[in-house]
Order: structure tokens, then C-alpha cells, then sequence
């Protein structure tokens, strides 16, 4: 019998070693390892294969105390595999790691945000890396370099594939990492030193502070592998990194046929009812309970991926990368989706990745970062032409299978853009307050924006408390109100630059006796936030 110790919601890990041979053991051999706590609770975590004849668990305690635990193998035969046993004592965790200290994420009461298990609430600010395990975003400098900036800004959490990419078939050399590819030509064969390595970058996120959104594969990866070869896809990635503080995407682009396929239509349900499936496998085997959520294809709602919106947790959103002609979509779909029955957290997962085709610069930025936010949505993604696909100086990423380059930009350029730090000054402002529970009021401000009409200003907050309005679009021979102002509530004012965190003090609030006030003239012409706190 082992004994072991370990810390709540840290990972410990240990292997076995198979007794007998297996041909293929990812896809014929199945192994759980099976805890109980002192107090009752159980957990059934499954194993993953990690090459030759050793199988490794990863398991993050959720109480502190006395664990027992047992191996279970397909193959009962095998002694070096089933039937072992042991017991874990894990200490209390007492470090000030936000992922580690609050305990796992959740969505809130009302379903609107995310919390952890103890209640703290969780602001996702999010980046898009989807190609970040490929050899081009190179371990440990680039990798390091690029998690560091995003730290240092703000961000919360990083999307990233877990190995069958957009963009490409599944042998594609642009796929690989240090160790190569992480399937055989005929998707049957799982590279574990591919993951190996992925490991390697998983773990420097959590330390970082950036928890991993991981997303399974592209879509139309699954009418390649098929629904049962994709559920051991996706057992392996459960038992890889299920013990970290992680989110799970089911696809990119979940319904979204490959790009030259010749049955469109038909990919696409196949797809549908494949992702469903897949989704309710994923959450009887993951025994942490992670986040479970889809990204949709363009102009797309996670929840219409799937024929049961159950297997979701959360709404992942791709809205359009046309600059300014997309805003109205974009606020169209988060305040729809906000609004959507039985209720869940809402996040716009795509939108106008910064430096991509046209007009998608900071200001852009701004404006989908704050229309979302004060129009209830949980969070932000933010995008980077040039870090989704990771081009390098000597190899950018090139053509799609389309045949269209979607830009040459380097990562660590596009990493310097403006719109990343701008967005984080945004969410700073927010922490200032109890952010969580905002709600939208576009009755306080007017002229007001609207799904129709998302050119005007954005209010949201706490009645008696706080207000935050984006004021955007023309400001100079505009009056612009603030309105129901509550009796007897002293609020001080002030603006501040969304580009660069500058504040102008504005003083006491002097409404109207109909509780009305006239916004002052902002200091420059271009958007502004206005910020009402009480006194």
C-alpha cells in the first residue's frame, strides 16, 4: 500500500507500471484510480497512458484530510494495474494562489458570473492562444515570455488547443511540437511526449495565474476521429489536466464543417449531435467537475452547437472580426444571450481579433470590451492577430486550407498591441468595485445604445452605489444625461481615459430635481468613461 501527501487543490501525481503488454494501450486499456475521503466523498479519476508500460494520476484533493484509494483496470488481469491501493493525506491549502486558494470555478447563484467554491468571484479577461502548443511558441522563452506579459496586464485566462488545430488537416507540420505530432497519420496513436510537453506549458499558466480554457479540437476534427475515438480523446485530456484549474472547451467551432468539405450541411449535424454526446460523456468522467462549455462558429452561439444545452455551463460566443461593422452583432448577440433562458454566464469567445483584416484596432477594442461588460456579460476574450496562429519572424503561419493568409504579423509584436492593456485598465476599474454584481441600466444614460442603435453610450452598476457608462460615439454638440439619479444619494464623478487609465475629477453630483444631471464636456474627443461612485 502507498502513502502519500499532499495539498487541497494542488496536484499530486504518481505512476504504475502495466504488467502485461498492450499492443495500443490509449485505446485498448482503460485505468481509474478510485478515492474516498474520511468523510465519505468519492472521486473516480481516470489514468492516462504516458508511454511504454507506465500509466501516471493526477489527482487535486478538494478536502483536506485522510484519502484512501484503489486502481481499477479494464484489463483485470493485470496486476501491476488494477487492484493497487493506498492512502493520500492531503494538509489544508494556506498560499494566496487565486486559482489554488478559492477552490474550483463555478457559475454564480443567479448563473450570470463565474465564482470559485468558496464564493470569490472569478473576472474572466481572457486570451486567445490556439496554436500556443505548436514548436512555434517555443518552450520554456517564448512560451514564458508571452504568459509574463499577459500576467503583468491583467489577464485571467488563456484558450488554447489541445493538439487537432483550426486552420489545418491532422498532419499537418505546422501542427507539431519539440516532440512531434500528437496523433499517428491515421489518428489512432496518441504521441504522449506531445503532451509531455504541452504538460510543460499547462503548468506555467496555472503558475502564472492564467487559467487554461483547453479546447479539445476543431470541430470538424470529429468527423475524422468519430464520436467514440473523440470520447478517448478526450478521457486522456481529462486524466492530463483534470487535477488543474482548468475550463473545458468541447470544439472550436463546434458545428463548423472542415473547409473544403464536400457535405457541408451533413458535417455540420454530424457535428451537432457528435458534440452533444461528447459533451455529456466529458461531464460523467471528469470527477472534478470542471467548466464545460463550446465555442461557436462565426456569428455563432456556443449553446446552439449542441442539441442539449445542458451539457454547458457557460455561453461561448463568436461574433465577427469586421471591425466596426460588426459591433451591432456583437451587442445584438451578448444582450439576446444575457436575456436567454434557463440563464447561463455569457462571454464573447471571438471577436475582432486585434490587427485582423480591417479597422480592428484598440478602439474597436474598447468599444466590444465595454459594450459587452455593461451590457452583462461574465467577461471578455481578447485576440491577437498574429498570436491565435503563432507566426513566427522567420515562419509565419501562411495559407488555410481556403487558400487565404490571414496576416504575417509576429507574435511578439502582435503581443505589444495597445488593445490587450487598454482592455485590462477596463477591468481593473471594474475590481474596483463589486463588479459581479453589476447589472445593465441603459435607463440611466441618455442617448442610450441599443442591439439596434450600438453607436451610442453603455450604463451598468449598483443603484444607490456605483455607475459606469461608456460614453462613445459623437460627443462635441451633444448633450449627453445622466438619469434617475436616486434622492438623497451624494455621488462623486469622474472621467476616465480608456486608453491610457488617466482620471479627471468631476466633484459632487448635482442632479436635477427629476434627478437628472448634464454630463460636463469630456476633455478630448473620442470615447470616454464616466464613472459615478458614492460619496
Amino acid at each position: 500500500m502507498a502513502n502519500l501527501y499532499g495539498t487541497q487543490n494542488c496536484v499530486s501525481e504518481w505512476s504504475y507500471t502495466a504488467a502485461r503488454q498492450t499492443d495500443n494501450p490509449f485505446s485498448a486499456v482503460d485505468l481509474d484510480v478510485e478515492f474516498t475521503h474520511e468523510g465519505g466523498s468519492a472521486w473516480k479519476v481516470p489514468a492516462f497512458w504516458a508511454g511504454g508500460q507506465e500509466w501516471r494520476v493526477r489527482f487535486a484533493p478538494l478536502l483536506a484530510g485522510r484519502y484512501t484509494f484503489r486502481t481499477v483496470c479494464s484489463d483485470s488481469a493485470d496486476n501491476g494495474l488494477h487492484g493497487q491501493t493506498g492512502q493520500l493525506v492531503a494538509e489544508a491549502y494556506t498560499g494566496d494562489h487565486p486559482l489554488l486558494k478559492h477552490g474550483p470555478l463555478r457559475a454564480s447563484a443567479d448563473q450570470h458570473r463565474f465564482v470559485h467554491a468558496d464564493g470569490a468571484p472569478f473576472f474572466w479577461l481572457a486570451d486567445t492562444w490556439w496554436m500556443g502548443f505548436t514548436k512555434r511558441l517555443s518552450w520554456p522563452d517564448d512560451f514564458q515570455l508571452l504568459a509574463a506579459d499577459r500576467a503583468a496586464k491583467g489577464f485571467t485566462a488563456v484558450q488554447i488547443v489541445a493538439g487537432l488545430y483550426p486552420d489545418m488537416d491532422w498532419y499537418d507540420p505546422r501542427g507539431a511540437n519539440e516532440a512531434g505530432f500528437p496523433y499517428d497519420k491515421e489518428l489512432t496513436r496518441i504521441n504522449p511526449a506531445y503532451y509531455d510537453t504541452a504538460d510543460l506549458k499547462v503548468q506555467h499558466l496555472v503558475r502564472s495565474g492564467l487559467m487554461p480554457c483547453i479546447v479539445g479540437c476543431w470541430g470538424y476534427f470529429l468527423t475524422w476521429i468519430g464520436v467514440e475515438r473523440m470520447k478517448k480523446h478526450w478521457r486522456y485530456l481529462i486524466a492530463r489536466w483534470g487535477a488543474y484549474p482548468v475550463v473545458w472547451c468541447l470544439a472550436g467551432e463546434g458545428t463548423m464543417p472542415y473547409y473544403l468539405s464536400k457535405t457541408p450541411e451533413q458535417d455540420a449535424a454530424l457535428q451537432k449531435q457528435g458534440w452533444t454526446e461528447i459533451g455529456h460523456y466529458v461531464r460523467a468522467t471528469d470527477p472534478m467537475q470542471r467548466l464545460i462549455t463550446i465555442h461557436a462558429g462565426g456569428n455563432g452561439v456556443g449553446r446552439d452547437n449542441v442539441a442539449d444545452d445542458s451539457v454547458l455551463d457557460f455561453d461561448l460566443l463568436q461574433t465577427g472580426h469586421s471591425g466596426y461593422k460588426s459591433i451591432p452583432n456583437t451587442i445584438a448577440m451578448i444582450t439576446a444571450q444575457c436575456a436567454r433562458q434557463p440563464a447561463r454566464p455569457v462571454i464573447d469567445g471571438e471577436v475582432n481579433y486585434e490587427g485582423f483584416l480591417y479597422g480592428n484596432f484598440d478602439e474597436v477594442q474598447r468599444l466590444a470590451f465595454w459594450g459587452c461588460m455593461l451590457s452583462g456579460a461574465a467577461g471578455h476574450t481578447y485576440g491577437a492577430n498574429g498570436i491565435w496562429q503563432v507566426n513566427t519572424r522567420e515562419t509565419p503561419y501562411g495559407p488555410s486550407p481556403h487558400g487565404n493568409t490571414w496576416g504575417n504579423r509576429p507574435w511578439d509584436e502582435a503581443m505589444r498591441l495597445p488593445g490587450a492593456g487598454q482592455l485590462a485598465l477596463g477591468k481593473r476599474l471594474l475590481q474596483r468595485y463589486a463588479w459581479w454584481d453589476f447589472q445593465p441600466h441603459q435607463e440611466w444614460v441618455d442617448p442610450a445604445a441599443t442591439p439596434d442603435d450600438p453607436w451610442k453610450h453603455y450604463a451598468a452598476g449598483i443603484p444607490g452605489h456605483v455607475r459606469v457608462i461608456y460614453m462613445y460615439g459623437q460627443v462635441w454638440g451633444r448633450k449627453v444625461h445622466v438619469r434617475h439619479i436616486e434622492p438623497g444619494v451624494p455621488y462623486r464623478a469622474f472621467f476616465m481615459n480608456p486608453s491610457s487609465g488617466q482620471e479627471y475629477p468631476l466633484g459632487i453630483v448635482e442632479p436635477e430635481v427629476d434627478g437628472s444631471w448634464l454630463v460636463p464636456q469630456q476633455p478630448e474627443v473620442h470615447d470616454w468613461l464616466l464613472v459615478l461612485e458614492r460619496a
